[in-house]
């Protein structure tokens, strides 16, 4: 264990309560909006897009862009549609991953794709892309238009990315982060950005950009750890999903590079090859022990999460500011 019990009772008492409590009645009209948006003449887009966007989840995304236009004191209206439009196109870019790794579960529910097929999940996550450029084109700003366009184009590059990684342990760090910052990270600081963008805070952009960075960062290492370290009720998806789809993720890029010739080719076997037997991932979790593997992917996340923290230093104390940082709270909190 690298954290003190007292110190992961402390973590555990952290929620988001304050930030959901601020941004309330705006996240019922993100929603409302949202239900609106995926009305459609073809049933089957209605009920995909209705099922995902129904199944739970936090809407961390929607959020950060609401509370930053609260901490940048922003007064009007355009953060709710804007909000809609960060959420559509995470939502799509579910829907697409779930196929591309053929998922069956997601927040302890049947994909859409396991439920509708790939080809409809791949067009309806098409069709909420759309509702997201409309929605940025009826805003108006070419420069909210640029931040949302250019997170998207970026999502697009990560996601090839990720599938020329995949099965290729010997993938390094670096190249690995590249793929969050691009894939994960980037829709989380789109979010960010949008707040001071919308109330004209232009000195504070960069700054709300750089927390989207590094808590989308901290957010993916730590379900990077989940998949290997928790239980299908927690994270809401099968534990060991990540390993039985030949994922590589950071505890698998650190045991690989610590360890010896033998252990190397147990990892390509079972993720290069994809030649697993009912152990293996058992004796996976074994070698990440040995290496310190989790212990090392948490303490990078932390370190994220720091960075995030620091980068609010800027703002004066406010209730938003102290809901953001409870974001960063919660991040690492997920670990106990």
């Amino acid at each position: 264990m690298i954290k003190t019990a007292s110190i992961e009772e402390e973590k555990k008492t952290v929620s988001l309560d304050a930030l959901y409590a601020l941004i309330q009645q705006d996240l019922k009209l993100v929603d409302v909006l949202i239900l609106e948006r995926v009305k459609s003449e073809v049933p089957l887009i209605s009920d995909i897009a209705r099922h995902i966007i129904a199944s739970g989840g936090k809407r961390i995304r929607p959020a950060l862009t609401l509370i930053s236009a609260q901490l940048c004191h922003y007064e009007g209206h355009r953060h709710i549609a804007l909000a809609a439009a960060v959420e559509f196109i995470h939502t799509a870019t579910l829907l697409h991953d779930d196929v591309v790794d053929e998922s069956k579960l997601r927040r302890g529910l049947a994909t859409a794709n396991e439920l509708f097929g790939n080809k409809a999940s791949v067009l309806v996550g098409d069709f909420l892309l759309s509702q997201a450029f409309q929605i940025m084109v009826a805003d108006g700003s070419l420069k909210a238009l640029k931040i949302l366009s250019d997170a998207a184009a970026v999502i697009s590059k990560g996601e090839v990315m990720q599938l020329m990684t995949e099965g290729q342990p010997e993938t390094t760090i670096e190249n690995y982060l590249q793929v969050v910052l691009s894939k994960t990270a980037v829709l989380f600081a789109a979010a960010c950005e949008l707040g001071a963008t919308i109330a004209g805070q232009d000195r504070h952009e960069e700054a709300l950009r750089e927390f989207g960075v590094y808590i989308g960062v901290a957010f993916q290492l730590v379900d990077d750890v989940l998949d290997y370290a928790s239980s299908s009720s927690q994270i809401g998806k099968n534990i060991g999903d990540d390993f039985q789809e030949g994922k590589i993720t950071l505890p698998v890029i650190l045991a690989y590079s610590a360890g010896s010739r033998e252990e190397k080719v147990f990892w390509i076997r079972t993720l290069a090859e994809l030649q697993q037997t009912p152990h293996d991932f058992e004796h996976a979790l074994l070698l990440m022990r040995k290496h310190g593997a989790i212990e090392q992917t948490i303490a990078m996340a932390e370190k994220y999460c720091t960075r995030a923290r620091d980068s609010l230093s800027g703002f004066t104390n406010s209730k938003a500011k102290s809901a953001m940082l409870d974001i960063v709270d919660f991040c690492t909190q997920r670990l106990y």
